[in-house]
């Protein structure tokens, strides 16, 4: 077995790492290069991470746009949105905790809203995240930036700016480990279906 498969003798899904630490930086600092050509600049530019990932994802790319053009204020232009009680699937899924919405000072009227995720998938997370923007404000444009695009959509949604696409099996699943939020390394992991 190589470094880039593990398994466990006692019956863990076989992994594969896709991205490293190294990999997730290298996407971050394109995908943040894309926001501020997107935009021509940063002005009206707001972040908005969909926990858990998304916001970590969402700080890291700040921090990256912020020293690239240094006019724009990582602090005052990053937020997090919830989107736990949006979702069409409460009935289908485990119960989770909603964790707090935290919306830049200056709102969300009139701004460009780059919507950051860790993996885009299915489509209804993003589609919980836009009817949830409806409720705190009307953004002049909304763009959607992701880590990984996996495929198999079900709703007609797509990225704007994609760290990696990764054509999986509908049956693996995608992980996404973040310092800030997983104790361990920062990677990206397929596990193989069963």
């Amino acid at each position: 077995m190589n470094d880039a498969t593990s398994a466990s003798s006692a019956g863990q899904p076989v992994q594969r790492v896709v991205l490293s630490s190294d990999d997730i930086d290298r996407a971050l600092t394109r995908i943040a290069f894309e926001i501020i050509e997107a935009n021509k600049g940063t002005q009206d530019l707001v972040l908005l991470g969909i926990p858990r990932r998304g916001y970590p994802l969402a700080q890291r790319l700040a921090q990256k746009i912020a020293a690239a053009h240094p006019g724009f204020d990582a602090r005052e232009s990053l937020g997090q949105l919830d989107v736990t009680m949006f979702r069409d699937d409460l009935a289908h899924q485990p119960t989770r905790s909603p964790l707090p919405t935290q919306l830049p000072k200056s709102g969300l009227d009139g701004k460009v809203v780059v919507l950051v995720d860790d993996v885009l998938y299915s489509g209804r997370t993003i589609r919980a995240a836009l009817d949830a923007l409806v409720d705190l404000g009307r953004p002049r444009i909304v763009r959607l930036a992701v880590l990984v695009d996996r495929g198999h959509r079900e709703l007609p949604i797509r990225a704007d700016h994609v760290g990696k696409n990764l054509p999986t099996a509908s049956s693996e699943k995608v992980r996404v480990h973040l310092s800030e939020v997983d104790s361990g390394e920062n990677e990206v992991v397929i596990e193989a279906g069963a």
